[in-house]
């Protein structure tokens, strides 16, 4: 760990390592969470990252083996990957129909309609956004974002994190309504 915390080629030489060490935790991953290689190799990535930025900054202490620490963090973010694969946003693209001809179009094209179509998705849900006001797009913006409703609660005023969680339901009902989704 200390090598990680020093500078040029031993640094990245640690760097290195550590990635080599727990690479193990893709296929895990894939067991354990049902994600798809790529996904995971790409939550790997993220831990790995994550876990020099700690060691470097100082933020990891070693109360913990490091195996233990890493193995928690990458499990945090597989289980943030399962849930934004679970939210709304991502049954609305699930569901989303396609023609059966983009199918039958060549990879060059039909990547450039799916692209188009999720351009006009996104820009729809920015309009809806501004409709149900600007709190709410605020919120649910940073939730997207990928802060903690405890976060959000902080920088937000709010009282505590059960406030911003009711307060997030509520937008994202509003959100749906604008939609006509209805929730299930």
């Amino acid at each position: 760990m200390q090598e990680l915390k020093s500078e040029g080629f031993s640094r990245r030489n640690a760097e290195r390592e550590l990635y080599k060490s727990f690479f193990y935790l893709i296929k895990e991953a894939e067991k354990k969470y049902g994600i798809e290689n790529e996904e995971a190799a790409s939550v790997y990535s993220d831990t790995v990252l994550v876990i020099i930025k700690n060691v470097t900054s100082g933020k990891f202490e070693g109360r913990s083996s490091l195996k233990t620490y890493i193995y928690q963090i990458f499990s945090n973010k597989c289980v943030d990957l399962l849930r934004k694969r679970t939210t709304n946003k991502g049954k609305i693209e699930d569901t989303m129909p396609y023609d059966s001809l983009v199918y039958e179009l060549p990879d060059e094209t039909k990547d450039i309609i799916q692209k188009l179509i999720a351009r006009d998705e996104k820009q729809q849900v920015l309009e809806r956004l501004n409709e149900i006001g600007e709190k709410c797009k605020e919120l649910l913006l940073l939730f997207e974002d990928g802060y903690s409703d405890k976060e959000i609660a902080e920088f937000m005023k709010y009282q505590s994190a059960d406030v911003v969680k009711t307060t997030r339901q509520r937008c994202m009902e509003k959100l749906k309504s604008k939609f006509n989704l209805t929730s299930r």
